[in-house]
């Protein structure tokens, strides 16, 4: 599949929209990419957002390729990063830290459940 151009730099809103619809067909490394484009040409105070956002999609391709542990660890890193950020990136946090703790975790059902918070 193609990957997103290292130059892309999304705006806050286009980056979300954008994550919405790749996770919607099942791609959260691709989602992740995107996130990382903005991450890498947000304002200071926003990379902390982007950056944990991007984490929790690469847990979810943990997640869609077994790696269970390392999405656990993944959800815990990104929603650590954006906790702080308030609603809705609160719950998203919240989830995010549940998903890690199962140790029956859909992918499908994880990756459509941040999709629907996002």
């Amino acid at each position: 599949m193609e990957r997103v151009p290292d130059d892309y730099a999304p705006s806050a809103g286009e980056a979300l929209s954008e994550a919405r619809r790749l996770l919607g067909e099942g791609r959260p490394f691709h989602a992740h990419e995107v996130l990382e484009g903005r991450w890498k040409t947000a304002p200071e105070e926003e990379r902390e957002l982007w950056q944990g956002l991007a984490q929790i999609c690469v847990g979810l391709t943990h997640l869609q390729r077994g790696n269970r542990r390392g999405a656990a660890a993944l959800f815990t890193r990104g929603a650590d990063r954006i906790s702080s950020y308030g609603m809705p990136y609160e719950e998203i946090a919240r989830t995010a830290r549940s998903l890690g703790d199962q140790d029956d975790m859909d992918a499908g059902a994880a990756v459509a459940v941040i999709r629907d918070l996002l």
